[in-house]
């Protein structure tokens, strides 16, 4: 009998995976596939002026001349006042909040990389965190890859036109999915990031692709009319920015 009732749950389950299966158009996916995030950059532009904003509420405004990183994370910031031409130096945990620009030459390669997928700057909503091209950090209590004790990082938002509900910060050790080349011919598809810090209520988590269905019904599951357009054995990884955006957008409505 025991028997009996775990093969018909077994079926019922099955069922029910299958029936939640959704097939999407080949422009359906093209759009899903497309890179909505911002991305991570590692030197500042020296010749606009960045913001500061410390713990004490002090607000610091300059020529951001070098960002010190350790093992890919920020631990010092240097910044030449505005008015004064006075360097100053903050170290990482002295920082609430940070507004910074990328420098040029960075930004024209990644830029270039991504210029497929133009929408993401067609798109991007603009908010008190987002102006132009400047970028955004902010401090986060996050245990690295899950593994380390929680400390404070500056951590850079990636999504900040659409961070209400889910934020998605910039994890600069992350590497990229390989594509697929066929007869020494051009690479297909790969290039997108393997992991992110994804920031959910009070949660902040590292997010790699391989976990991402075991996190997807935290991060989606409380929109029952998403999971139903976009069920966790119907999506990519691959699909992760436009999935936190439209997640966004259909909670707001």
């Amino acid at each position: 009998m025991k028997l009996k009732t775990l093969l018909l749950a077994l079926c019922v389950v099955s069922a029910t995976s299958f029936a939640q299966k959704v097939k999407y158009s080949k422009e359906d996916i093209k759009k899903m596939e497309t890179y909505l995030f911002n991305e991570g950059f590692n030197t500042p532009s020296p010749r606009k002026t960045s913001t500061v904003i410390l713990k004490d509420g002090s607000t610091h405004k300059g020529f951001c001349s070098k960002i010190d990183t350790k093992k890919g994370q920020i631990f010092e910031v240097s910044l030449k006042d505005s008015i004064s031409k006075k360097a100053e130096l903050f170290n990482a945990d002295q920082i609430a909040e940070m507004y910074v620009y990328a420098g040029n030459a960075e930004k024209i390669v990644k830029v270039a990389k991504y210029m497929g997928n133009i929408r993401n700057y067609s798109t991007k909503k603009l908010t008190k965190r987002t102006s132009n091209d400047r970028i955004y950090f902010v401090n986060q209590t996050v245990s690295l890859k899950n593994k380390k004790d929680d400390k404070e990082f500056l951590m850079q938002v990636i999504n900040p036109g659409f961070d209400e509900i889910i934020s998605v910060y910039h994890d600069p050790r992350s590497k990229e999915t390989g594509g697929v080349s066929f007869g020494g011919g051009p690479q297909l598809g790969g290039g997108v990031l393997k992991s992110y810090y994804v920031k959910k209520g009070d949660k902040i988590m590292w997010l790699h692709k391989d976990d991402f269905e075991d996190n997807y019904d935290f991060l989606f599951g409380d929109n029952a009319e998403f999971i139903k357009k976009y069920p966790k054995n119907s999506v990519e990884w691959d699909y992760f920015s436009f999935l936190v955006n439209e997640y966004t957008e259909m909670s707001n409505s």
